[in-house]
């Protein structure tokens, strides 16, 4: 199986665990986070099918970035807004932290993909990927965060640092 093929499944799993996480989902503002997540695994999917289908134009692709972000911020504002804390079951943690582990392993394997491919634009853009693997990461940190913690999480406004991602 060569790289573009793993990669496309790998996607296809994480997109497939996050459909699971958001049919799972009790709470709607999280389910929303985890569909967008999962729209952004097939948006990958597509690039590296585009990738072993020879195409290598997908670089301009991703640099329309992901909403998720700015939907995930806005998530946490209205949380905040309405003052809507309360506890999450721990299996509800441990999901979550095992898509944080999904992302950390698929942006290392990006990222040394990346350092080996041939063609600049690939390399370019697997490296783009491997990027948007480190916001989902950051993201989840964010909601791990809020999921352990919810009203001093959503009190002290940490919120504000998706922006950086």
């Amino acid at each position: 199986m060569d790289i573009f093929e793993f990669a496309m499944k790998m996607e296809q799993d994480g997109q497939a665990f996050y459909e699971k996480m958001a049919a799972q989902a009790a709470n709607a503002a999280l389910k929303n986070i985890l569909q967008d997540l999962a729209q952004d695994e097939v948006k990958h999917y597509n690039i590296f099918k585009r990738f072993r289908d020879g195409d290598f134009s997908a670089a301009a692709d991703m640099q329309s970035s992901s909403k998720v972000f700015q939907r995930a911020k806005n998530v946490f504002e209205s949380i905040a807004a309405k003052k809507d804390f309360k506890e999450f079951p721990a299996d509800v943690v441990s999901a979550w932290k095992k898509a944080q582990e999904i992302e950390k392993k698929s942006e290392d394997f990006y990222r040394e993909k990346a350092a080996s491919a041939e063609n600049e634009k690939a390399r370019k853009t697997i490296m783009l990927i491997a990027d948007e693997e480190h916001k989902h990461w950051a993201l989840i940190e964010n909601v791990l965060q809020f999921l352990e913690r919810p009203k001093q999480w959503l009190e002290d406004a940490e919120w504000n640092n998706l922006d950086r991602y």
